[in-house]
């Protein structure tokens, strides 16, 4: 099997409310990384002014509200990435791109190289719109019951 020290990598941009994460939000990616569910390799702030003018904090995890995400690669989301996301900034808006790799992902990815295949095509769904797919879904098929014992019942 190939050996690979890292898996594929997914930067998210994730909006915040405030100009910094919530405790919350970084307890719950500790504990990821505690379950070894996922690695974070690296992790960036980015406020925008009003005006417009990006300011650019990288993350290091050798700050005590940091610390528990053991950053593998900080700095490895590059310049242009950044740039990029930073346009998805509103003004006056704040974000976090966090650069993850799924775990599993890296183990399927050697046994999948090791075999001589490749990936042709990665999407991601965002959970709201899952969440919804499977509402509708649950309420149609409630709605199908009751029509089958009311069928029944006349």
């Amino acid at each position: 099997m190939v050996d690979f020290r890292f898996g594929p990598v997914e930067l998210f941009l994730l909006g915040l409310e405030d100009e910094r994460p919530d405790p919350a939000v970084i307890a719950e990616l500790a504990a990821l990384v505690q379950d070894d569910v996922l690695r974070v390799l690296d992790f960036v702030v980015i406020s925008k002014s009003e005006s417009g003018e990006v300011e650019v904090t990288e993350i290091s995890d050798d700050s005590d509200d940091y610390a528990a995400l053991d950053l593998v690669l900080s700095g490895i989301t590059g310049e242009e990435d950044i740039a990029e996301l930073a346009e998805l900034v509103p003004p006056g808006g704040s974000a976090a791109i966090v650069a993850l790799e799924l775990v599993y992902a890296r183990k399927l990815a050697a046994s999948l190289a090791a075999s001589g295949g490749v990936v042709l095509s990665s999407e991601r769904i965002p959970a709201p719109v899952v969440n919804a797919l499977v509402d509708v879904i649950e309420e149609e098929a409630a709605e199908e019951i009751v029509e089958e014992i009311e069928g029944e019942n006349a």
